[in-house]
């Protein structure tokens, strides 16, 4: 990373947080307990941890908020089954930033009185957040784990942009080369908005709800 960059992605960071905060948060229904997803690298039928343990997860940065906030999130975090301090850090990320991704987009589509988003959006999301904010934290720390280099190679498929699902679409367009944005990372509508419901009453003013 260049000298700056990490406070860009801290920045970056700070905004998820506060848009979960502000927006989804009071919005957000009631969700059934965590599901177990894939085992990250380091319990892959392995003795030994081949990556950083998520023991060595630097707590005192921004990356932090991803874990605090994916905890609150219920059954759209699919946790490594394990899930102990032997955890791969980056697997760790990955599943934090899926679970958010996930959250947002239904709670937007409840929101703004759109249907449920169906199974290939739900994971088209997980899986492009899953790959972006991970290979982001990887080179901060200059790690290197096999099950980012999967996600960054699966098929995505569509993805919500900002005029459809605003906090989702910013959320992944933001996070897909954060170091090389030089514009404003929020639509200046957002900055005028308290709540979903404002956020709605603009998508229908502007026509693009669907």
């Amino acid at each position: 990373m260049k000298p700056g960059d990490e406070v860009t992605v801290h920045q970056l960071l700070g905004r998820i947080a506060y848009f979960h905060t502000l927006f989804i948060e009071p919005a957000l229904a009631p969700a059934g307990a965590p599901k177990p997803g894939t085992s990250c690298c380091n319990h892959q039928g392995t003795s030994e941890p081949r990556q950083p343990e998520a023991g060595t997860m630097p707590t005192d940065t921004a990356w932090a908020v991803l874990d605090e906030i994916a905890t609150t999130l219920g059954e759209h975090l699919r946790p490594c089954p394990s899930s102990d301090r032997r955890c791969c850090a980056t697997c760790r990320v990955a599943a934090s930033s899926a679970a958010i991704a996930e959250a947002w987009t239904a709670t937007e589509h409840r929101a703004y009185d759109r249907p449920p988003p169906d199974a290939r959006l739900r994971q088209a999301c997980r899986t492009a957040a899953s790959a972006r904010l991970a290979r982001v934290y990887a080179e901060q720390y200059r790690m290197s784990c096999p099950v980012l280099a999967q996600a960054e190679e699966a098929d995505i498929g569509p993805l919500p942009v900002s005029d459809e699902l605003p906090l989702t679409g910013e959320l992944l367009a933001l996070w897909q080369d954060p170091l090389a944005a030089t514009r404003s990372p929020v639509v200046s509508r957002l900055n005028h908005c308290t709540d979903l419901n404002d956020i709605h009453r603009v998508l229908q003013q502007r026509g693009t709800l669907k």
